[in-house]
């Protein structure tokens, strides 16, 4: 269902400095990477399997506010918080106090074994934090793919029903049945099935792709409405599950009227409809969740990423009535809920709210889009590689595409991404097409820091527009 916003957001506040360990600035010391990020490099080749990816090839020694610094001494911005997750920095005081504090006392106990009050405080802030004022239940777990499965699970035993719907571009995950539900093959699926049966996939609204013709939100969510009802049944759906806002999909935005008029047709036909916040909540989109933009309130929450800044913690929040109908014993795990990261996820939280970090998601947003927008005209749109700029607070994104077209250009992106990183800047890339840069800084972040990243972007940018990039 939808309801007004609870709370209007503000006016974007500042960037001012807030205290931090390490000096917030981009410094290399050595050629990228480094001997000794080359020394670890071979170490892993012996011990890690190649399958075991990393993006980047320089590898950390200390990190804190936007800087990571590396085991050559070299010091780079970060916008990409360790894929949303430290929103509070990658060493917080607060996290770290919490922490420490709670090791001194015990690291384990399992809630389902000996419960603690770490754990009831977590859930008694999400059911405050997460959208709409009804009774909400929340249980525990380590990653947000745990917690997507779980809410299928929550949905499937609530409703009596098996189809779970998904979209295009979607990712939630890497164990059978969120791999079922991610929507992108290579990586994430290629030979690793038989998946989970009784997944539907439908269209997302993807505005840059669907400008011509252009489809508004409320038209993008009957097309999908439409097939839904053909293709299942109504009556036959137990979840609709969606991000707000894409992640590895491609930071895709839906078309204003997309969720409302999806969470409206689930509301009336008892379909649950499950918001994956997991990348795009605590105060990343510049509110502490992303479907509040539009006022939906989702029956289900999923959470993790930046709920406990760097801790492994994910949480499913949602109406009373859909947890409590699962059996006692139905949900949870060994390490659910684990008490140091309970005591993380509410340090970062307290972080949140002191140093308003959604107001300054939004300050993000003010200083880069602008930017962003202004080369974008400069490059023109003949010459390329900015096809579209999109995203909110602090999840925004670049789609690159070849001159004078909406062809996806990988190459360029992964060019631009590289040469950001040989001058001491941490970007990542994402989409369907592998031609989206996303931009994900920490929350803390200086005003001076993001700036310095922004001009090394920019030249990349400006750099691969004159080459095409070839170099």
């Amino acid at each position: 269902m939808t309801t007004p916003t609870s709370t209007t957001p503000g006016p974007p506040q500042s960037l001012t400095d807030l205290p931090t360990r390490l000096p917030q600035r981009r410094e290399l010391l050595t050629e990228v990477p480094g001997p000794a990020s080359r020394e670890l490099a071979q170490r892993r080749a012996a011990a890690v399997p190649s399958s075991a990816v990393s993006v980047m090839p320089v590898y950390v020694a200390d990190a804190d506010g936007g800087v990571i610094r590396d085991v050559d001494g070299n010091s780079f911005v970060d916008l990409g918080s360790g894929i949303a997750v430290t929103s509070v920095g990658a060493s917080d005081p607060a996290v770290v106090t919490a922490v420490a504090e709670q090791v001194t006392h015990f690291t384990h106990t399992c809630f389902m074994v000996t419960p603690y009050q770490g754990y009831i405080e977590v859930a008694e802030e999400l059911a405050r934090l997460t959208p709409g004022e009804h009774t909400k239940r929340t249980v525990l777990f380590n990653s947000g793919a745990e917690a997507v499965e779980n809410a299928v699970k929550i949905a499937r035993l609530a409703t009596g029903r098996q189809a779970v719907v998904a979209f295009d571009h979607a990712y939630h995950g890497r164990t059978n049945l969120t791999m079922a539900l991610t929507a992108k093959s290579m990586p994430y699926k290629s030979n690793f099935g038989p998946f989970a049966p009784e997944v539907y996939r439908m269209p997302m609204s993807y505005p840059y792709r669907d400008a011509h013709p252009k489809i508004s939100g409320k038209t993008a969510a009957k097309r999908a409405i439409d097939q839904m009802e053909k293709q299942i049944g109504a009556s036959s759906i137990a979840a609709i599950l969606i991000e707000p806002i894409q992640g590895e999909g491609g930071f895709i935005v839906p078309a204003e009227g997309f969720l409302p008029t999806l969470a409206d047709w689930a509301q009336k036909h008892g379909v649950v409809f499950i918001a994956d916040e997991v990348q795009s909540g605590f105060c990343r989109t510049g509110d502490w969740f992303a479907s509040q933009n539009e006022g939906v309130v989702p029956d289900l929450v999923t959470m993790a990423k930046g709920i406990a800044g760097g801790m492994p913690l994910s949480a499913v929040t949602g109406r009373a009535e859909l947890l409590d109908a699962v059996h006692p014993g139905g949900l949870g795990g060994t390490y659910g809920g684990n008490p140091v990261a309970c005591a993380a996820a509410l340090a970062a939280i307290k972080t949140m709210k002191d140093h308003d970090l959604a107001g300054r998601a939004r300050a993000i947003e003010a200083l880069v889009l602008p930017r962003l927008r202004t080369l974008a005209d400069e490059l023109g749109t003949d010459q390329g590689p900015i096809g579209d700029i999109r995203g909110r607070g602090a999840m925004l994104a670049l789609e690159l595409v070849k001159p004078g077209t909406t062809e996806p250009d990988p190459e360029t992106t992964r060019a631009v991404a590289a040469e950001c990183l040989a001058q001491g800047v941490l970007i990542l890339t994402c989409g369907t097409y592998g031609n989206v840069i996303r931009l994900l800084p920490p929350l803390v972040i200086s005003q001076e820091l993001l700036e310095d990243a922004l001009g090394v972007l920019e030249n990349a940018l400006r750099r691969h527009s004159i080459t095409g990039g070839e170099g």
